[in-house]
């Protein structure tokens, strides 16, 4: 659609997390260097805490392919609701391990045998838990119980529990005390400045091949920040629908005067008229 039009080679501000086009704040280069050295120290437990859209996944999925793959063996767990048992599965299928038998006790047994071996080798195995929020409390004890596989010297597994801030409410539950307190790395994503935010909007231009100097001008990008409070997800939001307007309008830039108005349209309780009234007309004309 509007890639031809301003020269993209591909969408620069789509809300799937893709580490090609990942940005480290100075938020996120903080936290992406605790959760770096938390693996590398063989910390144990670390928890990675932020609000929706902060851009959790896509450091996780940055952080694992930052890893020599010589040195890590890693998978990633994104949807853990689902029991114990599902869970010990999950990870067994994700490390490519295959149990005895297809219970609790097969799972564990086969999962210890792998890190073992994969200690033996010199290989730090690494398991990341995405939305870890959504785990029941016997869920994160057998995550727990999975982090107790360890020699004398070392742990044989890392894991990374990542999820919004209720995490922390969940990690505070009397009966899961054992587990909070062996979380020895915390790291939490803020959204970004200003500054940043605008580092970020050209950054993510960039790397979709922009040769245009400046597509969103300053004051735009200050109405997409106070529109998205510096989250992510918000800002890539506001500027595709921005980029679809001003390729609608044949124009080159986004103004302040199509931010304001792409702003209005992802406002709470306006009513949903104008633009994509606009655009929807436009595209059925077939221009």
């Amino acid at each position: 659609m509007y890639c031809d039009f301003f020269g993209f080679s591909e969408k620069p501000f789509t809300i799937t997390p893709n580490p090609h086009f990942v940005f480290l704040s100075s938020i996120h280069r903080e936290a992406f260097a605790r959760l770096l050295y938390g693996v590398e120290s063989h910390a144990g437990f670390i928890a990675l805490t932020g609000e929706v859209g902060t851009g959790k996944t896509t450091m996780l999925r940055t952080l694992l392919t930052q890893l020599d793959p010589d040195k890590f063996t890693s998978a990633l767990i994104f949807n853990p609701c689902m029991s114990a048992e599902q869970l010990l599965a999950s990870i067994c299928r994700e490390f490519g391990v295959a149990p005895d038998e297809q219970n609790r006790f097969g799972y564990f047994d086969a999962l210890n045998r792998f890190l073992i071996e994969q200690n033996s080798n010199g290989r730090t195995v690494v398991l990341v838990v995405d939305e870890a929020q959504n785990l029941e409390p016997e869920v994160l004890e057998q995550v727990r119980m999975i982090s107790n596989l360890e020699t004398e010297r070392d742990k044989l597994i890392q894991i990374i529990l990542a999820g919004q801030p209720e995490l922390n409410d969940v990690l505070n539950r009397h009966d899961l005390r054992q587990l909070n307190q062996r979380i020895t790395v915390r790291c939490r994503l803020t959204p970004m400045k200003l500054e940043d935010t605008t580092y970020y909007i050209n950054h993510r231009l960039k790397i979709a091949g922009s040769r245009i100097p400046e597509i969103f001008s300053r004051t735009a990008i200050r109405r997409i920040y106070r529109f998205s409070h510096g989250i992510p997800r918000l800002i890539n939001i506001a500027c595709e629908q921005a980029l679809v307007m001003a390729w609608t309008t044949e124009t080159h830039s986004v103004s302040s005067a199509i931010a304001a108005e792409v702003v209005a349209e992802l406002q709470p309780n306006e009513e949903r008229r104008g633009l994509w009234c606009r655009i929807s007309s436009w595209l059925f004309a077939g221009k």
